[in-house]
């Protein structure tokens, strides 16, 4: 299992990546959108914005217990270390997705442009 430090790393890490997509190419496939992402097994919560910026506003909250509020337009739960083998590319989206090893609530227009954009 990888401790939250791990996560963290690997969700900054990920947030970096998304700054070096061209930001013409980000303004188009990306609206802006809240997103919260809950490790399951680390019962952890990150929460951020997603923006023509990139993933910005990113902060953890140890003691969020989903997205309690159920405001976050895209929400996704992983486990630790399926979390670090998607941002490291050693786990697709899809298959991800497909094998039920990340669950995304989110509206379809919005699946259809992360997919796009990921």
């Amino acid at each position: 299992m990888a401790s939250v430090a791990e996560c963290d790393l690997a969700l900054r890490s990920l947030a970096a990546r998304l700054l070096e997509v061209d930001p013409a190419v980000r303004a188009k496939l990306v609206v802006e959108r809240s997103v919260s992402l809950r490790v399951h097994d680390l019962e952890t919560t990150w929460s951020a914005r997603l923006c023509d910026e990139g993933l910005v506003d990113l902060a953890h909250d140890a003691d969020a217990d989903g997205d309690p509020t159920g405001r976050a337009q895209v929400r996704l739960t992983i486990g630790s270390d399926d979390l670090v083998a998607l941002v490291e590319g050693r786990l697709g989206l899809p298959a991800a997705v497909a094998t039920g090893k990340v669950r995304v609530q989110a509206s379809p227009f919005d699946l259809l442009r992360l997919s796009a954009f990921l």
